[in-house]
């Protein structure tokens, strides 16, 4: 049987152990916080990777990432080849007053150009301010932690053991022709 007034009792107790310690809050612009390792800031470019393939827009369901681009004719390196034409990036930006951070943009990236970077002090005072260009996405880039060290006990990736098996396997026979 319960006495009347013991959950007040307990209630009280807690109260009062936890007024007798210390407080730990952390003065936010004096102390940095600590963030997890995938914590989800803003989107860092990495020019050099993007290829204008245009799939993060395409994909972007707030519409928020521009892309403008032109493209530049090479000339062959044979003179029986053909010029060859490529893509060339005039202007990335994201308008992160629109963007909900999904990732889909960096997902959906085939050639790694995007990447989530933890840094989260980019407010403004202009909401018009908040489309950042590819200048200051690549800034952001160099925030990015490089990623989680492979876990030593884990299986060899398939594409990996393939390529090994065939390179061991041209091994032995170039090996086994030249004796």
């Amino acid at each position: 049987m319960k006495l009347p007034g013991s959950g007040l009792a307990k209630g009280l107790a807690v109260t009062l152990r936890t007024m007798t310690k210390k407080t730990v809050t952390a003065q936010y612009p004096e102390v940095q916080p600590q963030l997890p390792p995938r914590s989800r800031g803003v989107i860092g470019l990495l020019e050099e990777n993007c290829t204008v393939c245009m799939l993060c827009a395409r994909e972007c369901p707030d519409w928020c990432i521009y892309i403008d681009s032109h493209k530049e004719t090479l000339p062959a390196a044979d003179p029986n080849a053909r010029a060859r034409t490529r893509n060339v990036l005039d202007r990335f930006a994201i308008d992160f007053s629109l963007c909900m951070y999904c990732g889909i943009c960096i997902e959906v990236c085939p050639f790694d150009a995007l990447f989530w970077s933890p840094e989260f002090e980019y407010a403004e005072t202009d909401i018009l301010e908040l489309t950042h260009e590819r200048e200051k996405l690549r800034e952001w880039m160099w925030t990015v932690p490089a990623p989680p060290a492979l876990d030593p006990a884990a299986e060899e990736p398939k594409e990996i053991a393939a390529a090994r098996k065939a390179a061991d396997k041209l091994a032995a026979a170039s090996g086994g022709d030249g004796a």
